[in-house]
Parts: structure tokens; sequence; C-alpha cells
């Protein structure tokens, strides 16, 4: 199964265990992606952690 890069369009392989709201790479630009939807399969921008400068 495969979803869209929304960063370079190009393909992205989903793992066929793949859950919602796991983090994958874009193969061809390296951007960190976020499944949101398996069916059908589609990827959005990871969320950035935020820093917690040590609190």
């Amino acid at each position: 199964m495969f979803a869209e890069c929304p960063e370079c369009a190009a393909e992205i392989p989903l793992a066929v265990d793949a859950i919602v709201h796991e983090i994958v790479v874009c193969p061809d630009c390296g951007t960190e992606l976020e499944i949101i939807n398996l069916d059908p399969p589609a990827v959005d921008y990871a969320p950035r952690e935020e820093e917690d400068w040590g609190e």
C-alpha cells in the first residue's frame, strides 16, 4: 500500500501492519510524515515536538 508525500508527491510505501499516527519518512525528500488514514492510505506532516528546555 502506498501514500503520496504532501511535500514532493512521491509514493511512500506503507507496511502491511502500519497503524494510524505512525511516523514514516519520505524516501525522496526525507520529510517526516504521520499516517492519518489507512483506507485510503494518507499521510500528513508529522507534528513537531516542542522543546521542554529542561522543565
